[in-house]
């Protein structure tokens, strides 16, 4: 396997970072999370080197955000703003499902002219949540993500907020840009049913693959729970059951699973636009191993509390037991 200082790739996620306010029955933590930054922290523990484009402000969360990111050897192209770093509240129920609210500032000033310096050297670049969505800053992510989608792979996961982006014409218009321009797009089950009330779950993921023709996604995974995690591509379909684990929470299990997914892409080569075609033909196979695999990091993730992915050796061990 590769080791972060070997691998000559690099990843890049552009996104929204904030500060969780988990409130439970037990009390009140916070934790750093947002869907890409969780993402990123992934991908580093899974020893990938990865940078992290967004904004956090010179507040004390602001200072929790630089912290974690700097302890997972996240790399942070833009320093912080006069803006306040962005909150979001989840509740926990008794089941440890979370239902969150937000406070955001959602922008990124100046990076148009810095797209070319950042994202040099980018193999595969992901977005999604809030940051796809939100103005003002979702139409620089939308230019982000078009600079760089002749040299690199993109990933992306809508990870929609009904509370925030409440049009959900609106939302579906913005999701299906990022996803005819996407190589890899993960949802969840709940994504998909507010998108399209009107459709079946894996219809609607079907129906993504054909976006973009020939240069639209390679592969569509939605994750579903208790059920497991679902995929299609090109060659066929694919699920595996989810790994039985005590739940502690649910939150960041999603990010866990997209940076394993991604994880097991570029371990096997196939980040990189040169090699879009070997990821289009990736067997059906080849995609419940990649699931299996992004599952059980998931699985870590749901075990503890917050947003806290697995590093290789923890998932290395889970594959040993």
């Amino acid at each position: 396997m590769p080791s972060f200082w070997q691998s000559m790739t690099m990843l890049t996620v552009i996104g929204e970072g904030l500060v969780d306010v988990v409130q439970r029955a037990s009390g009140i933590e916070a934790h750093v999370g947002g869907s890409p930054l969780n993402v990123a922290v992934g991908l580093a523990r899974l020893d990938h080197p990865v940078q992290f484009i967004g904004r956090y402000g010179r507040d004390a969360y602001g200072d929790a955000v630089a912290a974690h990111l700097r302890a997972s050897s996240v790399m942070v192209p833009m320093g912080p703003d006069d803006l306040p770093t962005s909150v979001a509240t989840a509740l926990i129920d008794d089941d440890g499902a979370a239902t969150y609210t937000f406070d955001l500032t959602w922008e990124l000033p100046g990076i148009a002219d810095r797209l070319a310096f950042m994202l040099q050297g980018t193999t595969l670049l992901h977005t999604g949540s809030i940051a796809t969505m939100l103005a003002p800053g979702a139409t620089d992510v939308l230019a982000a993500v078009e600079y760089a989608h002749p040299r690199a792979t993109i990933s992306f996961d809508p990870n929609c907020r009904p509370s925030i982006i409440t049009d959900v014409d609106y939302a579906r218009r913005h999701t299906e840009k990022f996803v005819t321009l996407a190589d890899v797009v993960k949802a969840s089950d709940e994504d998909l049913a507010w998108l399209y009330p009107d459709m079946d779950v894996l219809d609607a993921a079907r129906r993504w693959l054909s976006l973009g023709g020939t240069e639209g996604p390679a592969m569509v995974v939605v994750t579903r729970g208790a059920d497991g995690p679902w995929g299609v591509c090109h060659a066929g379909e694919a699920k595996v059951p989810a790994p039985r684990v005590e739940v502690a929470d649910t939150v960041g299990a999603g990010d866990s699973f997209m940076a394993a997914l991604l994880s097991g892409l570029v371990d096997r080569g196939l980040d990189g636009a040169q090699n879009r075609k070997d990821l289009r033909e990736l067997p059906a196979e080849g995609l419940a191993e990649l699931l299996a695999h992004a599952a059980r990091a998931a699985a870590v993730t749901v075990s503890r509390p917050g947003a806290n992915p697995p590093t290789r050796a923890e998932l290395e061990a889970v594959l040993g037991e």
